[in-house]
């Protein structure tokens, strides 16, 4: 595979630790119906490691938590030069999404190798044989989206594939005039994908028209530029670098002032029946 994007147009964390004269107040916030992680809190005293990974550290955006958000884990990894793991995911029902901000990766996935750069987009399936290394002279930064997968009789795994961002035509939102679009890595109709990960765009002035309450929980990382953004009932300023986590049923909406365009990352759970927990079901 080739990819066209050697300088990243993503914003991707770089860690550091703020001064002693730096002041508290921050735009950090969690809720019974959302959470916002600005891009400031993303600094070296909260970094997480993992085991049979290599001169790696990563941020934790997300991860389950009964009575919020239970279905995925978000990532951001930071590899330096050198390292990766010939084992990076140990839970077998695990399927996973990798998305290429910073840098340049080297993924090895059923027995073929591809050059990740940023836009760089890879689903793995469960039960995958992968590795990653990164064998440049610099660090990569790539979001690491993982999810049980959920398997239904007589509906096959979905095959792993590799692409980039560059490489697929965004769609326009109906009546939109173009200024709201998404970037679709799988078809929404293939019932094999139990999430979506997507690429969402709004030119300056796009909105969300209405607010959207919906089943889907949303992890939401903002790419690049700014918005103001409703959760719940609560209009919050984000900008790249800043992540947004919805729990199912949240409200909300956007509207992109500019001055340029509004891009988030976008995981959401679909295509499967609502668990019953045993009550009644059969």
């Amino acid at each position: 595979m080739t990819n066209r994007q050697t300088h990243s147009p993503y914003y991707a964390p770089t860690g550091g630790h703020p001064p002693q004269t730096q002041l508290l107040t921050d735009r950090a916030v969690f809720t019974e119906a959302y959470a916002v992680i600005p891009k400031g809190v993303m600094r070296d005293i909260v970094v997480s490691h993992l085991p049979f990974w290599d001169k790696t550290r990563l941020w934790v955006l997300s991860r389950p938590l009964s009575g919020f958000s239970e279905t995925f884990s978000q990532y951001i990894m930071e590899v330096a030069p050198g390292g990766g793991s010939e084992r990076p995911e140990i839970d077998p029902g695990a399927e996973g999404v990798l998305f290429v901000v910073e840098g340049e990766l080297t993924l090895t996935l059923a027995g073929k190798t591809y050059d990740m750069t940023p836009g760089g987009y890879a689903f793995i399936p469960p039960g995958s044989d992968w590795q990653v290394r990164n064998t440049s002279a610099s660090e990569v930064r790539f979001h690491w989206i993982r999810k049980a997968y959920e398997v239904v009789d007589g509906v096959d795994l979905p095959e792993p594939f590799v692409t980039n961002e560059a490489d697929v035509e965004p769609i326009e939102m109906p009546d939109t005039n173009g200024c709201w679009a998404t970037t679709r890595f799988v078809d929404q109709s293939d019932m094999r994908h139990d999430m979506h990960v997507n690429i969402v765009t709004f030119q300056p002035g796009g909105v969300i028209p209405f607010a959207e309450t919906h089943v889907m929980e949303h992890g939401l990382y903002v790419l690049e530029g700014k918005a103001v953004y409703l959760l719940n009932k609560d209009w919050v300023e984000v900008e790249a670098g800043d992540y947004m986590w919805l729990r199912a049923f949240c409200p909300q909406a956007c509207y992109a002032g500019g001055p340029g365009r509004f891009r988030y990352l976008l995981y959401k759970d679909v295509n499967r029946h609502m668990k019953l927990n045993g009550f009644g079901s059969r």
